[in-house]
Protein backbone atom coordinates (compact mmCIF):
# COMPACT_ATOMS: atom_id res chain seq x y z
CA UNK A 1 0.00 0.00 0.00
CA UNK A 2 1.15 3.30 -0.48
CA UNK A 3 0.26 5.45 2.45
CA UNK A 4 1.22 8.63 1.50
CA UNK A 5 -0.96 8.66 -1.65
CA UNK A 6 -3.51 7.65 0.09
CA UNK A 7 -3.17 10.29 2.91
CA UNK A 8 -2.69 12.86 0.13
CA UNK A 9 -6.61 11.65 -1.80
CA UNK A 10 -7.59 12.12 2.12
CA UNK A 11 -6.29 15.84 2.24
CA UNK A 12 -7.58 16.38 -1.16
CA UNK A 13 -10.99 15.28 -0.43
CA UNK A 14 -11.16 16.82 2.96
CA UNK A 15 -10.09 20.42 1.58
CA UNK A 16 -12.29 19.90 -1.14
CA UNK A 17 -15.30 19.40 1.81
CA UNK A 18 -13.83 22.58 3.30
CA UNK A 19 -12.38 21.10 6.81
CA UNK A 20 -9.90 21.29 8.65
CA UNK A 21 -7.63 18.61 9.62
CA UNK A 22 -9.42 19.09 13.12
CA UNK A 23 -12.66 18.94 11.56
CA UNK A 24 -12.52 15.73 10.43
CA UNK A 25 -10.26 14.30 13.01
CA UNK A 26 -13.25 14.84 15.68
CA UNK A 27 -15.80 13.81 12.94
CA UNK A 28 -13.71 10.48 12.71
CA UNK A 29 -12.95 9.95 16.66
CA UNK A 30 -8.99 10.11 15.83
CA UNK A 31 -6.72 13.00 17.58
CA UNK A 32 -5.31 15.90 14.82
CA UNK A 33 -1.97 14.76 15.14
CA UNK A 34 -2.95 11.17 14.04
CA UNK A 35 -5.42 12.72 11.47
CA UNK A 36 -1.70 14.39 10.16
CA UNK A 37 0.09 11.07 10.32
CA UNK A 38 -2.52 9.55 8.27
CA UNK A 39 -1.92 12.34 5.67
CA UNK A 40 1.42 12.59 5.12
CA UNK A 41 1.60 8.91 5.10
CA UNK A 42 3.45 8.49 8.01
CA UNK A 43 0.76 6.14 10.02
CA UNK A 44 -1.13 3.28 8.83
CA UNK A 45 -4.60 3.27 8.94
CA UNK A 46 -7.01 0.69 10.17
CA UNK A 47 -10.22 -0.45 7.79
CA UNK A 48 -12.58 1.12 10.33
CA UNK A 49 -10.73 4.65 10.15
CA UNK A 50 -10.87 4.22 6.63
CA UNK A 51 -14.40 3.24 6.26
CA UNK A 52 -15.18 6.77 9.03
CA UNK A 53 -13.11 8.88 6.98
CA UNK A 54 -14.32 8.00 3.63
CA UNK A 55 -17.99 8.77 5.48
CA UNK A 56 -17.19 11.76 6.77
CA UNK A 57 -15.79 12.77 3.28
CA UNK A 58 -18.85 11.07 1.59
CA UNK A 59 -16.62 9.34 -0.62
CA UNK A 60 -16.44 5.48 -1.50
CA UNK A 61 -13.07 3.82 -0.11
CA UNK A 62 -11.79 2.96 -3.33
CA UNK A 63 -11.73 6.98 -4.00
CA UNK A 64 -9.05 7.21 -1.01
CA UNK A 65 -7.33 3.77 -2.02
CA UNK A 66 -6.72 4.35 -5.62
CA UNK A 67 -6.41 6.57 -8.29
CA UNK A 68 -7.93 4.31 -10.81
CA UNK A 69 -11.42 4.96 -10.35
CA UNK A 70 -12.18 7.99 -13.14
CA UNK A 71 -15.21 10.15 -12.65
CA UNK A 72 -18.37 9.74 -14.23
CA UNK A 73 -18.56 13.54 -15.53
CA UNK A 74 -22.07 13.08 -17.08
CA UNK A 75 -23.32 11.83 -13.70
CA UNK A 76 -21.37 14.94 -12.20
CA UNK A 77 -22.63 17.30 -14.52
CA UNK A 78 -26.26 15.77 -13.92
CA UNK A 79 -25.60 16.49 -10.02
CA UNK A 80 -24.02 20.04 -10.61
CA UNK A 81 -26.98 20.89 -12.37
CA UNK A 82 -29.39 19.60 -10.19
CA UNK A 83 -27.76 21.94 -7.72
CA UNK A 84 -28.05 24.65 -9.64
CA UNK A 85 -32.02 24.02 -10.04
CA UNK A 86 -31.94 24.37 -6.44
CA UNK A 87 -30.75 27.87 -6.33
CA UNK A 88 -33.36 30.78 -6.64
CA UNK A 89 -33.11 32.61 -9.83
CA UNK A 90 -31.27 35.97 -8.18
CA UNK A 91 -29.09 33.24 -6.63
CA UNK A 92 -27.87 31.76 -9.94
CA UNK A 93 -25.55 34.92 -11.07
CA UNK A 94 -23.61 34.46 -7.52
CA UNK A 95 -23.72 30.54 -8.03
CA UNK A 96 -22.21 30.83 -11.39
CA UNK A 97 -19.72 33.29 -10.62
CA UNK A 98 -18.53 30.75 -7.91
CA UNK A 99 -17.98 28.08 -10.32
CA UNK A 100 -15.71 30.44 -12.11
CA UNK A 101 -13.88 30.99 -9.49
CA UNK A 102 -13.79 27.43 -8.63
CA UNK A 103 -12.59 26.57 -11.87
CA UNK A 104 -9.97 29.04 -12.55
CA UNK A 105 -8.37 28.30 -8.72
CA UNK A 106 -8.12 24.71 -9.73
CA UNK A 107 -6.98 25.74 -13.58
CA UNK A 108 -3.84 27.64 -11.47
CA UNK A 109 -3.38 24.24 -8.87
CA UNK A 110 -2.67 22.42 -11.91
CA UNK A 111 -0.44 25.14 -13.55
Amino acid sequence: MKYFEIGQRIRRYRKACGLSQEALAGRVGISVTHMSHIETGNTKLSLPVLAKIAEELSVGTDALLTDESKPDKAALSAEVREILDSFEAEELPVAIDVLRALRNALAKQRD
